[in-house]
């Protein structure tokens, strides 16, 4: 795949669009998820335009924001679109189960995105970017919160990688290796990431041009890079 590529009028062409809004990074469709059981079945996730779906390969596409709280609006707090998501992923073992990391917010979704629950309690706070699943343990997920809007550092200034083991329901600081001192840098949505070893390793980048890894699903750290310029995408693969 990836020889050839068509232009997605569906997307482009939504009668949303003109009501999308724009973030401090501008308008973005920063996750495309294709569902692993229909390839006509697509969803996407956009900065200050929500989550949308397509069950048509591209031809039609529907707001799937359901229970997904729109903090910055407070005539409409649950709009039917335009809620900031910040980074969406799908769970390993079940294909409609997903996690999404919104500005201000952090949900799952059992039924393929159709609708939303909180699953911000256990977490310092409910803002941040990045938001990674396990590569095949379900209900295994990690998430880097930071504080909000003005503030883009880590809650009490402390490096901490958060995991839970089942689906959200309760959450479990990480931090054996990492940064000691007060710590400032923001983790952006694309800066976390996992392998597919067993078990898994896990790595973030941060805004001041550290990456930090783990071999053992988060119980550990340590730095394996530094003074690179701003970090916004880490990825790994096994050689």
């Amino acid at each position: 795949g990836g020889r050839t590529y068509q232009f997605v009028d569906g997307l482009w062409d939504h009668p949303h669009r003109p009501n999308w809004g724009a973030g401090f990074g501008g308008q973005a469709v920063h996750t495309v998820l294709p569902d692993p059981r229909d390839p006509a079945a697509v969803l996407v996730a956009m900065s200050t335009g929500g989550v949308y779906r397509t069950f048509d390969g591209g031809a039609s596409w529907a707001p799937s924001n359901s229970g997904i709280k729109a903090y910055f609006n407070p005539e409409n707090q649950f709009p039917e679109y335009g809620q900031c998501v910040h980074k969406v992923a799908r769970d390993a073992g079940d294909p409609d189960r997903l996690y999404a990391q919104n500005h201000h917010g952090v949900y799952r979704s059992d039924d393929a995105g159709a609708s939303w629950q909180s699953i911000a309690d256990g977490l310092p706070t409910d803002f941040g970017f990045a938001m990674i699943a396990h590569p095949h343990r379900s209900g295994v997920i990690y998430n880097f919160p930071i504080e909000s809007d003005g503030r883009r550092f880590p809650p009490e200034l402390r490096c901490r990688v958060y995991r839970s083991e089942d689906a959200g329901s309760t959450w479990t600081a990480l931090s054996d290796g990492l940064p000691d001192e007060p710590f400032y840098p923001t983790v952006l949505r694309d800066a976390m990431c996992a392998d597919d070893a067993d078990p898994a390793g896990i790595y973030f980048g941060t805004r001041s041009g550290e990456v930090y890894a783990s071999r053992d699903e988060g119980e550990s750290w340590h730095q394996v890079a530094a003074h690179l310029p701003d970090i916004l995408s880490v990825r790994a693969a096994l050689v």
